[in-house]
C-alpha cells in the first residue's frame, strides 16, 4: 500500500469503523519515543552506526517504532504519533516522523499525526497540506498521514481550513474539546453567560460543523479529542456529539480505564479510538529494563495491548453497547 492511498477516495469515518471491526480493538497506540527508555540493543547499534546525535537518534526511533508496529499490526487499528518527540531532533527526527508514518501504512495501519495545529486561512491550510497532502508542488506519491489533530479554540476560521483539505483528500481531523490534563479546567470548564462552558461550546460548534462530512456509518471525518480522565464530560459530549468519533487520550498511566471510557462510545459500539502510549509500548519497562531481549520486549508489549483490548471490550459488554471487537 502506497503512503495515504488506504483511505483515498474512502470517507475516513467509515474506514476507521471499518478497521476497527477488522482488527478487533478500539485502541490508538501513541508512538512516542523516549530514547531514555530503549532498550540497549536498540541504543548500542544507533551509537555504533552514526553516533550520539541527532543521526543517531532517528536511526533508534525508526528501529524502535517499527519494531513495535511488528509486534501489533495485526491487534490495532490505528496509530497516533505526537510530533514533539520527533521536532526535538530537527530534520532528523521528521524523517524519522514520516518513515514510521510510511512504514505503518505499508502494515494497514490508520496513522493520526497528533500536532495539534491551530491557525486561520492560508496558514491552516499550509498546515494541514503539510500532513494530509495537497498543494501545486507537492508530489503525487507524498507520505501524508490520514488524520490530524488540530486546536480549535481560535473559532471557525481555525476548522475550515483543516477540514477542507481532510474532506478532499479522504482524511480526518480531531479537534481538542476537553483535554486529560487536569488544569483543563482553567479555560475549558469556565462557564458562558449562556450556561454551557467553554469546551461544550466549542463541541456544539464542532458538531455542527461535521453534518457536512458524515459517512455511511453515521460518523463525521471531523472528530473531538475528549480525555478519559474525565468519564462524566464523556458522556455529556456523546450527547452532543453524536456523529463524532472522539480520541481519548489518558488511558493507562494517566488512570483512565475500560469502565471509565464506556462513555465514549455510542449504542453502536463504535464512535471512539482510547489512546494509549507508555502503558503499551513501555509495558517492557522493569528494573533492568535496557538489557531486556528483542523477543522479551515483544512479549511485553503484546500482553498489554491484549490486556488493554480485553478491558474495553469487557467494558462495553458490561454497559450493554453492541461489542463487534469481542474476542475474550
Amino acid at each position: 500500500m502506497t503512503s495515504g492511498m488506504k483511505i483515498m477516495h474512502k470517507h475516513f469515518g467509515d474506514v476507521l469503523c471499518e478497521q476497527v471491526k477488522l482488527k478487533k480493538s478500539h485502541a490508538a497506540i501513541g508512538l512516542d519515543p523516549n530514547l531514555d527508555k530503549f532498550p540497549h540493543f536498540i541504543l548500542d547499534k544507533a551509537v555504533q552506526a552514526y553516533g550520539k546525535n541527532p543521526e543517531g537518534a532517528s536511526f533508534a526511533i525508526e528501529t524502535f517504532n517499527k519494531l513495535v508496529i511488528d509486534t501489533i499490526k495485526n491487534n490495532v487499528a490505528v496509530i497516533k504519533l505526537q510530533l514533539a518527540y520527533y521536532e526535538v531532533y530537527g530534520s532528523h527526527g521528521m524523517k524519522a516522523f514520516w518513515e514510521t508514518v510510511r512504514y505503518g501504512q505499508e502494515q494497514g495501519l490508520i496513522v493520526i499525526a497528533d500536532a495539534k495545529r491551530g491557525d486561520i486561512d492560508t496558514t491552516a491550510t499550509a498546515y494541514a497540506e503539510a500532513f494530509l497532502g495537497g498543494g501545486m508542488w507537492n508530489h503525487s506519491n507524498q507520505t501524508v498521514a490520514d488524520a490530524i489533530t488540530i486546536n480549535p479554540y481560535m473559532g471557525k476560521d481555525s476548522i475550515e481550513p483543516f477540514a477542507n483539505v481532510a474532506w478532499k483528500k479522504g482524511c480526518g481531523v480531531f479537534a481538542l474539546v476537553k483535554t486529560s490534563n487536569p488544569s483543563s479546567i482553567d479555560f475549558q470548564d469556565q462557564e458562558l453567560e449562556c450556561g454551557s462552558s467553554v469546551s461544550e461550546k466549542v463541541s456544539v460548534l464542532l458538531s455542527e460543523f461535521g453534518q457536512r462530512y458524515i459517512g455511511k456509518e453515521g460518523y463525521s471525518s471531523i472528530g473531538a479529542v475528549i480525555g478519559a480522565t474525565y468519564p462524566d464530560k464523556l458522556k455529556l459530549f456523546r450527547e452532543k456529539m453524536p456523529h463524532s468519533f472522539f480520541l481519548v487520550p489518558g488511558y493507562g498511566t494517566q488512570g483512565g480505564t475500560g469502565d471509565g471510557v464506556v462513555n465514549a462510545f455510542n449504542g453502536d459500539g463504535l464512535g471512539a479510538l482510547i489512546s494509549a502510549s507508555r502503558s503499551i509500548i513501555y509495558s517492557y519497562i522493569h528494573d533492568a529494563h535496557t538489557f531486556l531481549s528483542e523477543e522479551k520486549m515483544r512479549l511485553a508489549i503484546e500482553k498489554s495491548l491484549a490486556q488493554m483490548n480485553q478491558d474495553i471490550n469487557a467494558a462495553l459488554l458490561r454497559n450493554n453497547k453492541l461489542v463487534h471487537t469481542m474476542n475474550c
